[in-house]
């Protein structure tokens, strides 16, 4: 059980969010229910207040997967969203709700003078260098991405981003469904692409800045791989990995060793050039499995001989806390001329009720720290965001992208 106390939320109802800035930009978000999906989406249309909006942010829970181009082409005719951007989701995510095991609808509508909006879908017959020209040539500030989770390479997508267009924020998800992977997709303007990616470059008169929180507590202390192969972790600090493990498991107390044998993970530093290692320094990775005859480790990513490594847990107090602390840092950081316009939210969908004990966390967490910030977003199959400068793909973080405008 989360240690946030939360006020009680009318999940039956619609969630809703207005922003505004003395610039003219504005933006509306709205997540509705519906037993159809022209209930959901006719209740999306009907609350957006946002005219001739430039951009859409929407998110269509898979339930409603037969009929994803009628509920984009419904808001695009309701709104005339110059352009869209999207994916269906397990679950969507609007202002201070998350709709989980609910069939709805989430959408954002921004209307952003002085911007400017690069869309871009890599798909099976997109050819590879036109994409990567278009990238960059776009005035673009930070990337939004979404991509189909069995038939993108992302991460290669991520580093190929990164290195035309650098120091530029890449954030978003990669889109699920309920049962798996059958009838997932990415949505660019008028168009349902069940493989490949959706990128949208954003330019001119706006910030977007990115915050992810991985909410991983380290264990035991940093040490240094001394023998890996492939994603097998063979020794560290020339011991058996599962021996190094036992023991800094056995150096817990009986509380917090009980709750990291319920979710351990192991964490490879991103900066092998720090003198002390805490939260966040890590790119948080799933241990899959064990040798017992060898003692190696089998985890979800490729170590290297040298590299920092430090076991991890994760549960719900340490994901609260670790959200909730980024999420006031950010806020503090805040210049006293900038407004946030919205947040685009793409959570793990292992967080949500079933890591946190009850609903709505990250999205309360979200206006909790900020007010009624307009919000749209789902449960994802993997979230995309930086960390420590460099872009990841992540495993039960929430990666959450503020496009805020500044005061004239």
């Amino acid at each position: 059980m989360s240690t946030r106390d939360h006020k009680a939320v009318d999940l039956s109802s619609s969630a809703l969010a207005e922003a505004a800035s003395a610039t003219g930009a504005r933006a509306c978000a709205s997540l509705q229910s519906g037993a159809t999906w022209q209930q959901a989406t006719d209740a999306v249309c009907e609350t957006l207040s946002v005219s001739d909006p430039d951009l859409a942010v929407v998110f269509v829970d898979s339930q409603f997967a037969h009929h994803y181009e009628d509920v984009l082409r419904r808001i695009r005719e309701a709104t005339g969203a110059q352009h869209l951007i999207g994916c269906s989701g397990h679950g969507v995510i609007g202002p201070g709700r998350e709709a989980e095991g609910q069939a709805a609808v989430s959408a954002m509508t921004f209307r952003l003078p002085g911007v400017s909006l690069t869309p871009l879908a890599l798909v099976q017959d997109t050819d590879g260098n036109d994409l990567l020209g278009s990238l960059e040539a776009a005035d673009a500030k930070a990337w939004m991405v979404f991509a189909d989770p069995g038939a993108t390479h992302i991460e290669r997508l991520i580093v190929a981003v990164e290195a035309r267009t650098p120091e530029t924020p890449i954030v978003g998800g990669i889109a699920s469904a309920q049962g798996g992977s059958d009838g997932t997709a990415v949505f660019l303007d008028d168009r349902v692409y069940p493989r490949g990616a959706v990128l949208l470059g954003i330019g001119g008169d706006i910030e977007v800045h990115a915050l992810v929180a991985q909410g991983a507590e380290p264990i035991g202390q940093p040490w240094t791989v001394t023998d890996c192969d492939s994603n097998m972790l063979r020794t560290i600090g020339t011991r058996p990995a599962v021996d190094v493990l036992r023991e800094t498991l056995d150096s817990l107390g009986e509380e917090t060793r009980e709750r990291a044998e319920r979710n351990l993970l192991v964490g490879l530093a991103m900066d092998e050039y720090r003198h002390e290692y805490g939260r966040g320094d890590y790119l948080i990775r799933n241990i899959m499995g064990f040798d017992r005859q060898s003692g190696a480790i089998a985890i979800n990513a490729h170590p290297r001989v040298g590299q920092t490594i430090q076991f991890q847990f994760r549960d719900a107090e340490a994901a609260d806390d670790d959200l909730t602390t980024q999420l006031k840092a950010y806020k503090a950081g805040l210049d006293s001329d900038q407004t946030v316009l919205g947040a685009v939210l793409c959570a793990c969908n292992g967080r949500g009720r079933s890591l946190f004990g009850a609903p709505n966390h990250d999205a309360r967490a979200l206006t909790d720290a900020l007010g009624a910030v307009p919000t749209a977003g789902l449960f994802c199959n993997g979230e995309i965001g930086p960390v420590g400068g460099e872009t990841f793909l992540h495993g039960f973080t929430a990666s959450i992208a503020f496009l805020t405008a500044r005061l004239k």
